[in-house]
């Protein structure tokens, strides 16, 4: 059977209202994504668990480390809006996504509205974005670890942490990151992908 919303409610302790708001965002991708072509249409069958677990597991790690802690978050390669987007509605703080293409933008702003996310798209390249103060950055299934560091790179003087949703070639991507920079990586399992990881990247510098 296909994941489903209730799934991830149980699974993760999601609040109804939040849920409500998660399913008015999977009713928006469903309805744009005929005209849109805003994710791959061979997971549209089991987006809950490929899109809405993988980005949302990734709220009660972030808790562990924060706390009740309103953040400021800076997503890169939003996309359809995972993972910033989700994390914005499930109460975590302002997330601000960066994603250069327009329709998905208008999508973003779309679902924004709709739900009262706490969000603000910035429908530039991030290599455009002036830098500002941020807690986190976040990115999934946009570019390798050592190009998200290079991007990210103008944020790190305000001492960010980086999560990243990773696959199976999380540590090839690491070995070849850490190159050049050095940071302290932690590791979670993922609980949307046997063969995915998250990847938590502190106390970041340039070698």
């Amino acid at each position: 059977m296909a994941y489903t919303l209730s799934d991830l409610i149980e699974e993760l302790d999601v609040p109804r209202e939040t849920s409500e708001k998660l399913q008015s965002y999977a009713d928006a991708l469903q309805k744009w994504q005929k005209a849109k072509n805003l994710i791959a249409n061979s997971t549209m069958d089991d987006m809950w668990r490929r899109h809405f677990l993988d980005s949302a597991q990734l709220a009660p790690k972030i808790r562990g480390v924060f706390g009740k802690k309103q953040l400021t978050m800076l997503d890169i390669g939003s996309g359809a809006g995972f993972p910033g987007l989700v994390l914005g509605i499930m109460g975590l703080g302002v997330a601000h996504m960066v994603e250069s293409n327009g329709r998905k933008c208008t999508f973003m702003r779309h679902v924004s509205r709709e739900t009262s996310a706490n969000a603000q798209i910035h429908s530039v390249r991030i290599e455009d974005l002036p830098p500002f103060p941020v807690d986190i950055i976040t990115s999934r299934a946009c570019a390798s670890v050592l190009q998200l560091l290079n991007w990210a790179q103008p944020f790190l003087e305000f001492s960010p942490e980086i999560w990243l949703l990773k696959g199976e070639t999380a540590e090839e991507e690491l070995t070849q990151a850490q190159a050049y920079w050095n940071m302290t990586v932690s590791r979670f399992d993922s609980l949307s992908d046997p063969s995915g990881v998250i990847l938590r990247l502190r106390s970041i510098t340039k070698r």
